[in-house]
């Protein structure tokens, strides 16, 4: 079974299984431990050993992108990694300059009114063929997703155009809501699987625990 390529941005399936990298996707804060001054961290998404980030202290933020080992993202002097994906815990170290700590806690997403959020699954008899395709969240063009096709899963930022996510060599589109359908390829073959939106999970089974 071929693993389609993809140029967005993605976490290995390897990687979400040993270190749950998606866990740190996010915006996360808190304050340093001491002079409890406000400090955020926020990653915006995973590609592979590199993260984009911000990271806002003492009233700036910095842009760039971090390096991503394991469970740990380090970004210039800054490292930050969760066991639990509501908290994180932020170290700052520089030379011999000594070292500041910081207790973060993972913030809730906007709430988004784009019809396009939730969990979409269908099945196509006459391909054989099932897919779903999951909107975590929709932030102006970008939306993180979790994408399963012909069994391979895969998470990251699709882009968003009017009703239609596109995420690597997938796509979903809706027009009414409740009812649309993915489209994805492998090598030279395009599939249509028709999709409707799941109702929405009670708090037991949410796997957003954090509000």
């Amino acid at each position: 079974m071929a693993i389609l390529p993809s140029s967005t941005n993605q976490i290995s399936p390897a990687n979400e299984r040993l270190y749950h990298q998606s866990a740190l996707v996010g915006d996360w804060k808190g304050s340093w431990v001491g002079n409890n001054q406000a400090v955020e961290f926020k990653v915006v998404n995973i590609r592979g050993p590199r993260a984009q980030v911000e990271y806002t202290h003492n009233g700036h933020t910095e842009r760039g992108i971090g390096e991503v080992q394991g469970g740990v993202i380090s970004f210039g002097g800054v490292s930050v990694g969760t066991k639990d994906g509501k908290n994180l815990a932020l170290v700052f170290s520089v030379g011999g300059a000594g070292k500041q700590t910081a207790t973060l806690t993972k913030q809730a997403p906007p709430a988004s009114d784009s019809r396009l959020v939730g969990s979409w699954g269908g099945y196509a008899a006459d391909i054989g063929k099932s897919a779903s395709f999951k909107v975590v969240s929709v932030s102006g063009n970008e939306a993180q997703v979790v994408v399963t096709t012909d069994g391979i899963t895969r998470q990251g930022t699709g882009i968003v155009y009017k009703n239609v996510i596109m995420f690597g060599q997938s796509q979903i589109a809706t027009d009414d809501g409740q009812n649309g359908k993915i489209i994805y390829q492998v090598g030279t073959k395009s599939f249509m699987v028709p999709v409707t939106k799941y109702p929405p999970a009670d708090s037991s089974s949410s796997v957003d625990r954090t509000a």
